[in-house]
């Protein structure tokens, strides 16, 4: 299983890369609508989930060539692993500006690194156990993650009027 220390390793840093390049795609785009749907188009929670989803997809698609195929948990544990990541990211987030009463880049930076470090650690130690085998837990996840690609599609023209899609510095939702 050292190959998979090895993807994992690689993975986490694409995903590092690629999403702190992403912060700046939709501008760098000239607020491209079909970029919108996979970098953040403002600066609200919800949009800064893509920073995490984006690469870490991409870098799972490689994957399933490279060795995903041959794992019957492959897919489940990925979606998994994305949505925990996810939810470190908004759970941490919460968290300390809850308790200091304000947002800091560092720190937001810091949710990014640790919503990715776990997603991938709980993707590495799952893929070298049979847990999410089973056909309902592909499909289950399979159904998840096409519901979390409508969200991001859905959420970037039309954002529920909830903190979590508001976008801090103007106080505005969506594009």
């Amino acid at each position: 299983m050292e190959h998979l220390k090895q993807w994992h390793i690689a993975g986490a840093i694409f995903t590092l890369i690629l999403g702190t390049l992403l912060h700046f795609a939709y501008d760098w785009s000239g607020n491209n609508e079909f970029v919108s749907y996979l970098a953040p188009i403002n600066e609200s929670i919800w949009e800064h989930q893509k920073l995490l989803f984006t690469p870490m997809i991409l870098f799972t698609i490689i994957e399933l060539f490279a060795y995903g195929k041959d794992l019957p948990n492959f897919l489940p544990v990925k979606v998994l692993s994305i949505l925990i990541g996810i939810a470190v990211i908004i759970a941490s987030y919460y968290t300390y500006t809850g308790i200091i009463g304000q947002g800091f880049l560092i720190a937001d930076i810091g949710t990014f690194v640790l919503g990715t470090f776990v997603a991938y650690l709980f993707s590495y130690h799952f893929l070298q156990t049979t847990c999410f085998s089973s056909q309902l837990s592909r499909i289950v996840m399979l159904i998840l993650l096409v519901l979390l690609i409508l969200g991001f599609v859905i959420f970037t023209v039309n954002p529920p009027r909830i903190p979590l899609f508001q976008d801090a510095p103007s106080g505005t939702y969506g594009r």
